[in-house]
């Protein structure tokens, strides 16, 4: 039986920041629907996944804690009259601090939510005003310990480096509280500037100016040293867990396994097929109304665009394994890049032992650049 992962987008907020460029909106005024419509699209694809393993489910959002344990479990019980979750499946549920107290988060993890994703992005106060999140250091550290208490062993934290006037000694701090609290996962990124976001037109009308990319690097080359150091195991570029606790869901991206995804925005890969669905949630509704699906737009992709996609997804993450590379698509990748390869093990990139390559913390600086290069 071929495995799936779930992922279902959950779009509401009680408040845009300004470097978030995901699809969110600021009301809470059409919850009851779009919880109608989301049980609807999901049962129009409960024919297509009747033979699959649902190994993840992972409520993204927005914030999806924003919504009550009832309507999530609502959401849960629907899935499982629909779908055969696996009785150890990851159940992963994004979630703001300042958005749940303690006995929500019993009541989230009795109706089993397994894994908590806490966005805190810094534990300094001078950088969430900055990123203007609604929380500050304090509710950050009580919402882990509270998260622990009410049972969840597998806690990830978000935290972001490279935040302008943030100094090197405010990332290590950041780095020194995060290991000290029961974390068992950190994903740790760079402030990325993208297109239509309010932090976009702040550094076009000047008021705001990035780091460059020499500090960004150094935080990011600190990040690895420290954590790799304190017991947590890099397995994705921006991704580092104690030993067992890798996240199943984001594997399924990592690695291009299927994965289908549910609610306004939300992507689809199943079978080398590709789609995605209408971000405005208005539009999500009155399509799902219509037609029992949202799909705005969708792709086949070629046996060499897989390919690529596999090769540069398992790159950045464990690595890759040639012997699965061969049988899937055949070595020719692997012929037209032999000495570009060589090279990179020279240089120190890449680690490569029998069948498996892998980037060194060196290459992980420059994967991207490297990965452009491969033919």
């Amino acid at each position: 039986m071929q495995n799936i992962s779930i992922y279902i987008h959950v779009p509401f907020c009680d408040h845009k920041c300004i470097y978030c460029d995901f699809y969110s909106i600021i009301t809470k005024d059409n919850i009851d629907n779009y919880i109608t419509s989301l049980k609807q699209e999901i049962n129009s694809y409960s024919e297509q996944l009747k033979d699959k393993n649902i190994i993840s489910i992972f409520f993204g959002g927005g914030t999806p804690s924003l919504l009550g344990p009832n309507q999530i479990n609502e959401i849960l019980t629907f899935l499982s009259s629909n779908f055969n979750i696996i009785p150890e499946a990851e159940i992963t549920l994004e979630t703001n601090p300042g958005t749940v107290d303690f006995k929500k988060l019993v009541d989230f993890r009795n109706i089993g939510i397994n894994r908590l994703s806490i966005g805190v992005q810094s534990f300094s106060d001078d950088d969430l005003k900055f990123l203007t999140r609604i929380h500050n250091k304090k509710t950050a550290i009580d919402t882990i310990k509270s998260a622990d208490k009410a049972g969840f062993e597998n806690i990830n934290v978000d935290l972001i480096f490279s935040i302008p006037k943030q100094s090197k000694k405010t990332w290590k701090e950041n780095l020194e509280l995060a290991i000290e609290l029961p974390i068992k996962h950190i994903s740790s990124y760079s402030l990325i500037l993208e297109k239509g976001t309010i932090l976009n037109k702040m550094v076009l009308d000047g008021s705001i100016k990035l780091r460059d990319e020499d500090f960004d690097a150094s935080q990011y080359e600190h990040t690895i040293d420290f954590l790799t150091s304190h017991g947590f195991e890099q397995y994705e570029v921006s991704n580092f867990c104690k030993t067992g606790f890798e996240c199943e869901h984001n594997l399924s991206y990592w690695e291009h396994k299927n994965y289908i995804g549910f609610g306004p925005s939300a992507h689809s890969f199943v079978n080398s097929k590709r789609w995605w669905n209408f971000s405005s949630l208005k539009m999500y509704l009155g399509s799902i109304e219509q037609n029992g699906k949202a799909v705005r737009g969708f792709e086949a992709l070629s046996q060499k665009e897989l390919e690529q996609e596999f090769i540069m997804l398992t790159f950045r993450s464990k690595g890759l394994d040639l012997n699965n590379l061969k049988k899937m698509y055949g070595d020719g990748w692997i012929s037209n890049n032999y000495n570009y390869l060589n090279e990179l093990v020279e240089d120190g990139y890449i680690i490569w032992n029998d069948n498996f390559i892998k980037f060194t913390k060196v290459g992980y600086l420059l994967c991207d650049e490297i990965l452009l290069k491969f033919q």
